[in-house]
């Protein structure tokens, strides 16, 4: 497929995992890509495979997001693609959650989406382009223990909606993905979190017991996310804005009083 020839993407946190995942999807469909995160060292590896245009900033970074959206329009003529896909923060309770652990939450899951957008809005206007949320379906309920991240994940639907009702008759659209389990580093970590709290005896089985309860029983993976992403951002989805898309092996479907019954 060439879905994207010609076009230029911008995908931050594109340095491992779903972001990286996407990377290379869109460049396999033509897109000229550009790889942004705060480590130059995963993002070369990544865009080493690619051709890829690295650039090391922060999204939550004004200076830096001008400066990528700068760097599209001055090397590839303009900017048609972004995927707001850095994040990953906010852990503990709201009694465990102090002042600075709050804006640490903020800055990592919901500034770099707005930060990030707002930079870009104006080349996405000129090119009647897309822009994709990598969101989660903490967005949509609440996971225990992890305040920040579900407060700040809650308010990335509303940013998605915000934009794609205010910039839809510009031609641009908005859309959210909302991955469950990914088999991501990220995760990864967290299933050697389970196995020690759990006696589990490897990720598999960490795996394996957080999708036990999942219609699909089993994670997901980057490129399963990346492919959904794909699709919200090309051609294909050209009538569809302020969607959000579950990418989570049908957990969100499911009826929690009804588990013990099979």
């Amino acid at each position: 497929m060439s879905r994207f020839a010609g076009k230029t993407a911008l995908i931050t946190g594109a340095g491992t995992g779903i972001g990286a995942a996407v990377a290379k999807r869109l460049a396999d469909e033509g897109a000229k890509v550009i790889l942004m995160g705060r480590r130059a060292e995963p993002l070369e590896a990544v865009a080493a495979g690619m051709d890829g245009t690295v650039f090391v900033g922060d999204a939550s970074d004004p200076d830096d997001t001008a400066k990528v959206v700068a760097l599209a329009q001055e090397t590839f003529g303009g900017l048609d693609v972004v995927v707001a896909n850095a994040g990953g923060h906010g852990f503990g309770t709201i009694l465990e959650t102090d002042d600075a652990e709050w804006q640490a939450s903020s800055k990592a899951n919901l500034d770099t989406s707005m930060v990030l957008l707002r930079a870009a809005l104006p080349a996405l206007k000129a090119s009647k382009g897309a822009i994709c949320v990598t969101a989660s379906i903490a967005s949509l309920a609440a996971p225990a223990g992890a305040f920040g991240y579900t407060v700040m994940k809650h308010a990335q639907i509303g940013l998605v909606r915000a934009i794609a009702r205010d910039f839809g008759r510009d031609g641009v659209r908005c859309n959210a993905v909302c991955p469950g389990w990914v088999t991501t580093e990220m995760a990864d970590e967290e299933m050697d979190e389970l196995m020690e709290r759990s006696g589990l005896e490897s990720r598999e089985a960490a795996y394996a017991h957080v999708t036990k309860d999942v219609p699909l029983g089993r994670p997901a993976r980057p490129e399963e996310v990346a492919a959904a992403i794909a699709f919200l951002c090309a051609p294909d989805a050209s009538a569809i804005t302020g969607a959000v898309l579950t990418v989570d092996g049908g957990s969100t479907i499911v009826d929690v009083p009804t588990l013990a019954f099979g």
